[in-house]
């Protein structure tokens, strides 16, 4: 499918070419960023205010955060993926059953790889990590798969759908980093080449079925199972103990910030129910309603790297 975005990926011989058209001769940073309004100065007054009377702080980043940095989302309007085509994310159980499927994926992921993994934090990401470094943050959570918070220096931090940087064995379990598959997939297809357009979310790309038939997916190299990234694809499910961590986190934090996300996934939401079950004050920073609108005490409709910075967590 030919998307609009002027963005075009080409595999060849294991390299990738980033090819940018007019609409993108700006740059790609906020390209998939939704409009907002300008920041408001009593906005800004009144989050200061939450932060400065937080001394436990939770924070749950999601997809919005990293916009600013060229990763697009999957709801904002107009620019999310569900508003600029009709693809779908891979399913956990399609991906688990079928290999042909699994093929799919990896030969598209291949080629959206190096671009993807070169995405950088943004400021708002170097803000979090500013905040935890000051004793400010009690604990991040984050929705995204992108590890740009680790980029950015974040150690209080649960991934809660995991991370597209490591890749785990679905039958012995073994965790390996993702750049180190890339290296035995270049090694598998030496000249295998692919063009591609469009970018979702967890850096895949679009590619026709004739595209991918002959691309080799190499197995777990201890026992020969098959790979997956190490991520919660649609359809599957959080990690229990993780979750329990997290609920813990909650239980320990004395309120509550969202940044870019709209909580419509429950693998999130169900915390902001534990925070208001406890009657932590919950502050969200996102363009568009979320699901929790009416249970915050503050929101705010600006850009995380615009706002954030502007935060005096000492």
């Amino acid at each position: 499918m030919r998307m609009s975005l002027g963005l075009t990926f080409r595999a060849v011989k294991g390299l990738l070419m980033v090819n940018r058209g007019r609409q993108c001769s700006h740059g790609s940073i906020g390209l998939f960023v939704p409009p907002s309004p300008p920041v408001d100065p009593e906005k800004v007054k009144d989050l200061q205010r939450f932060i400065t009377l937080s001394k436990r702080l939770l924070v749950m980043t999601g997809a919005g955060i990293s916009t600013e940095s060229g990763i697009p989302d999957y709801r904002s309007e107009k620019v999310g993926l569900y508003a600029r085509t009709d693809r779908r994310p891979i399913q956990h159980g399609d991906f688990v059953r079928s290999a042909p499927i699994r093929q799919r994926y990896w030969a598209r992921n291949f080629v959206g790889w190096p671009r993807f993994s070169s995405h950088r934090p943004n400021p708002a990401h170097w803000a979090l990590s500013n905040w935890e470094r000051l004793g400010k943050l009690h604990w991040l959570v984050t929705q995204n798969v992108d590890a740009l918070h680790t980029k950015a220096g974040n150690q209080r931090l649960t991934e809660l759908h995991g991370s597209m940087h490591r890749v785990l064995c679905l039958h012995c379990g073994e965790q390996t980093a993702r750049g180190e598959l890339q290296e035995r997939f270049k090694a598998l297809n030496p000249t295998w080449s692919a063009e591609a357009q469009g970018l979702a979310p967890d850096g895949d790309v679009f590619l026709t079925e004739e595209q991918v038939q002959t691309f080799q997916v190499p197995s777990c190299a201890r026992c020969g199972g098959p790979l997956k990234p190490d991520v919660v694809f649609f359809g599957g499910t959080v990690n229990p103990d993780k979750v329990n961590f997290v609920h813990r986190r909650v239980q320990e934090a004395d309120s509550l910030l969202v940044v870019g996300s709209s909580l419509q996934v429950y693998s999130g939401y169900r915390f902001i129910l534990t925070a208001r079950e406890k009657q932590l004050p919950i502050a969200i920073l996102n363009i568009g309603p979320t699901r929790s609108d009416d249970l915050a005490c503050l929101k705010l409709d600006s850009r995380c790297g615009e706002l954030l910075p502007l935060i005096d967590a000492r």
